[in-house]
């Protein structure tokens, strides 16, 4: 059963699993939130087994789990994988941002 509190493209599904290629069997990559940025918040991505004792969410596309402490400020999001002339990146689209940075790293709710 697909989850509905985030949702994945194709292509950021894709660049979420070469990434995690390189790592061991299993392991997923995590997005939570911190305090901190211009905005107020900043995603974080990081990889689930640097945090075994929490209880993480179900995996989207095999790929990625949430911090469950960040699930009520990323519910709703989209995250795709963009590639432009500076650079790529995931980019979190976030409805229920009510101001974001330049860079897209940091939002305020």
């Amino acid at each position: 059963m697909e989850q509905t509190a985030v949702k994945i493209t194709k292509n950021a599904a894709e660049k979420i699993k070469n990434l995690l290629a390189n790592e061991e069997p299993n392991m997923k990559m995590r997005l939570s939130i911190s305090g901190g940025g211009c905005s107020g918040f900043q995603y974080v991505w990081d990889f689930k087994d640097k945090w075994p004792d929490v209880q993480w969410s179900e995996p989207y596309k095999e790929c990625l789990v949430l911090d469950p402490m960040a699930e009520m400020y990323i519910a709703g999001c989209t995250i795709d994988y963009v590639e432009e002339l500076g650079g790529s990146y995931l980019k979190i689209i976030n409805p229920n941002a009510t101001a974001s940075c330049g860079c897209g790293e940091s939002f305020a709710i």
